[in-house]
């Protein structure tokens, strides 16, 4: 590819967006045209966040000034219901990365009901790809739209879609325990979150509702073929950035915690970001820090048909920004590490 791929950034000096500026100013294939976000307009994108090192980046401007003709890929990271409002304008030749829940449900019923807001761009719904890059390669470079997962159906589903493809465990007992670092509830944290010594303490949220639910019970819906409903809940735990999912689960037939990690292992072998850690060994967030891998630990229990799985993101970074460049790279059939080694 000799041209450069020209994009912007809708949402620059959120969380994700700063994420997206670092990985993509350091990206040997693409250029920076527009950093937009409406209430930061005119300023300099140096001053949200100090480690952006690449210089002559755009001045942030709002997106209405963007000139789509330029552009070749439109990156959102904005509250849930933008996203869908900038896709019913967009020209055909731009394609749109979203870091929203947007486009993530087949069934706008269903956004309506977890979002509580109406889908105003139904039609493009069935013209988006759901988009786990291991799960979805083959077909990123068919769609104009990608939706980039939630950060916690990300942790789950890279385990758990193997297993469920090869019928490997009782689905009808997924039990998930989520832990994520504060950066997961944006920069409004704080008023969203009502909880005494917020920052210095365990939080259960989102108890029976949480609307990842839906999400990963409809991607492990679509793998099984049968309905799923599983039990999840996250917390946020006083630490930045980094999520940990611990999943018990209960094997079928012949299969054991030892043959689960060599399921795993196998599956994902080709998979350059994710890693498999030896057998029952305990991991954490910080293996995965700063990075896009996923690392999963298959550990046995006591009891013969269980298995706990623990599985480790960045949540920034393979569950937003590195996530959605990674889709961009095999969409436009480039190296899948290019910015993000």
């Amino acid at each position: 590819m000799k041209d450069p791929i020209n994009i912007a950034i809708a949402g620059a000096t959120g969380y994700i967006g700063l994420e997206l500026i670092k990985i993509l100013s350091k990206h040997p294939k693409v250029k920076i045209l527009y950093l937009c976000a409406n209430k930061s307009a005119g300023k300099s994108i140096y001053t949200f966040d100090k480690r952006i090192n690449k210089k002559n980046l755009p001045k942030i401007s709002r997106i209405e000034n963007v000139n789509w003709n330029e552009l070749n890929i439109l990156f959102t990271s904005l509250p849930n219901g933008k996203a869908q409002k900038i896709a019913k304008v967009l020209p055909d030749h731009i394609k749109l990365i979203d870091l929203s829940a947007d486009f993530r449900l087949d069934d706008y019923k269903l956004y309506k009901k977890w979002y509580g807001i109406n889908h105003k761009c139904k039609k493009l719904i069935n013209k988006s790809i759901y988009a786990i890059t291991e799960f979805s390669r083959n077909h990123l470079d068919k769609y104009n739209i990608i939706s980039c997962p939630g950060c916690y159906p990300t942790s789950v589903q890279i385990p758990l879609v193997p297993l469920i493809q090869k019928k490997a465990i009782n689905t009808k007992n997924i039990i998930i325990d989520s832990k994520s670092g504060y950066s997961g509830a944006g920069k409004n944290i704080k008023k969203r979150f009502k909880f005494k010594n917020l920052f210095n303490s365990v939080s259960a949220y989102g108890v029976g509702s949480h609307r990842h639910m839906i999400e990963i019970d409809q991607e492990l819906s679509k793998i099984s073929k049968n309905k799923i409903k599983v039990l999840f809940t996250p917390h946020l735990i006083p630490m930045f950035r980094g999520i940990l999912s611990t999943i018990y689960l209960e094997t079928r037939k012949k299969y054991n915690a030892k043959k689960i990690y060599k399921l795993l292992k196998n599956y994902h072998r080709n998979n350059f970001f994710v890693k498999v850690a030896k057998y029952n060994t305990p991991i954490g967030t910080g293996d995965i820090m700063n990075t896009n891998y996923c690392k999963i630990s298959v550990c046995e229990d006591r009891k013969k048909n269980k298995v706990i799985i623990i599985s480790v993101i960045d949540n920034l970074i393979k569950g937003g920004s590195g996530q959605a460049v990674q889709n961009m790279n095999v969409a436009y059939k480039m190296k899948e590490t290019l910015g993000l080694v």
